[in-house]
């Protein structure tokens, strides 16, 4: 199974009054689609715009693991668990809900900031609340969420360079052109695999792509 979705099709959410524009990628809030509720692990992929200044107020979670990645600018986040931290590009943050957990996310400078959260649901619910911040993460060094039993790896490729694609995997491209099985792919365009060997991601330009590995085919 493989199955391409486009950013042009993503469900726009958010506020724009505020300075707020989501791009949501699955069945999310008041849209409701029930052929896209989930993939895998996978309840979201959200990419989220906010103008400086503009943000979301504090707010719960529960029985969520939270994966954000930095596209531009920088992300303020504060939690009800006393993390108070700033994101920047090339940095993965994870906030593994549990039990319940509360917090802010906010574009505290004076620039856009676009950042992509990814929403994976937990192997089993409960726990204490976690947080963990990795800066600056490079192809190389793959970020496990066991909990959700998936492995995130980020490859950035060079026009003709090749990367090949776990069997059941979720992608997101942040930036570039890259062609798989025959469709090109751009920025928020997404692929989703379920037991499909030898499939490549084949760069056509200077690209960076969000590589999620779904171990035991969830």
């Amino acid at each position: 199974m493989i199955s391409m979705r486009r950013s042009a099709d993503r469900y726009r959410g958010g506020d724009q009054a505020t300075g707020i524009e989501s791009l949501h990628a699955f069945s999310f809030g008041h849209f409701y689609d029930p052929d896209n509720l989930r993939f895998g692990p996978f309840l979201a992929c959200n990419e989220e715009r906010l103008a400086p200044g503009a943000g979301f107020d504090e707010h719960p979670h529960s029985h969520t693991e939270i994966v954000t990645w930095v596209v531009e600018g920088e992300l303020t986040h504060l939690d009800s668990a006393g993390h108070a931290t700033v994101v920047r590009p090339g940095d993965v943050q994870h906030l593994s809900a549990a039990d319940g957990v509360r917090h802010v996310e906010r574009n505290a400078g004076d620039v856009p900031l676009v950042f992509v959260q990814m929403w994976l649901a937990p192997l089993a619910p409960g726990g204490d609340p976690a947080y963990e911040l990795v800066r600056r993460i490079d192809d190389a060094t793959p970020y496990e969420v066991p909990a959700a039993g998936a492995v995130l790896r980020v490859r950035r490729l060079a026009a003709g360079e090749r990367a090949a694609l776990p069997e059941t995997s979720y992608v997101h491209v942040v930036r570039g052109q890259l062609a798989c099985g025959g469709e090109e792919l751009g920025p928020g365009d997404s692929v989703r695999t379920g037991g499909e060997a030898g499939l490549e991601l084949a760069a056509c330009a200077p690209s960076e792509v969000l590589v999620w590995e779904i171990l035991g085919g969830r």
